[in-house]
């Protein structure tokens, strides 16, 4: 494991090890306080997100600031990072052999931020960090302890975006998170 942050960060912007790389405009590494015990994972960059370099800057990040201000958090007090850190072309699912190149990019984060909850956003990210038989429908909102870490699947906010009706059961899940900020007494300051 690589234990400097910017080592890692050089590391893997300069990373080639999938066809990912060569399509790429940005590699989005993250965006956050690295101290920050909250960790948001997505499975992957969008079209914004790979021209402007940063995680959720596009319609989705909108809804995902807006859920984050509900609780009284900013992208500034978590940190944000994605499974694979290269946009998948046509904003496609990013392939099985994809994300095994890229997760260890995402291991070395946790390892370094040392979270204490993790919230997937969507079904690839929890099924990949989760649990792969997770049914996001079924188990969003739902805490898991792994290993000494709180872990939410939610829905991804692309998703909401495309059906609204689920906007409420979104907003559910992260009144969910922050009763559960407030049990372990996480300092969001």
């Amino acid at each position: 494991m690589i234990t400097n942050w910017k080592e890692l960060e050089f590391r893997c912007k300069n990373c080639t090890k999938c066809g990912l790389a060569k399509t790429r405009t940005s590699v989005v590494f993250g965006y956050g306080d690295v101290s920050s015990k909250i960790l948001f994972v997505g499975e992957g960059p969008g079209f914004h997100e790979d021209v402007q370099g940063k995680p959720f800057v596009g319609r989705s990040g909108k809804l995902l600031d807006a859920m984050l201000e509900e609780i009284n958090l900013t992208r500034e007090k978590v940190y944000i990072a994605n499974i694979v850190k290269c946009r998948p072309p046509e904003n496609r699912d990013p392939l099985p052999e994809e994300q095994e190149l890229c997760i260890n990019w995402l291991r070395n984060q946790f390892y370094i931020i040392k979270p204490k909850i993790v919230v997937a956003l969507g079904r690839i990210a929890a099924l990949k960090i989760i649990d792969p038989d997770l049914k996001i429908t079924k188990d969003h909102g739902k805490f898991l302890m792994k290993k000494g870490t709180w872990f939410m699947p939610t829905l991804h906010p692309a998703a909401v975006l495309r059906n609204m009706s689920k906007k409420a059961e979104y907003q559910e899940d992260f009144k969910k998170l922050n009763s559960k900020i407030e049990e372990l007494g996480i300092d969001i300051l």
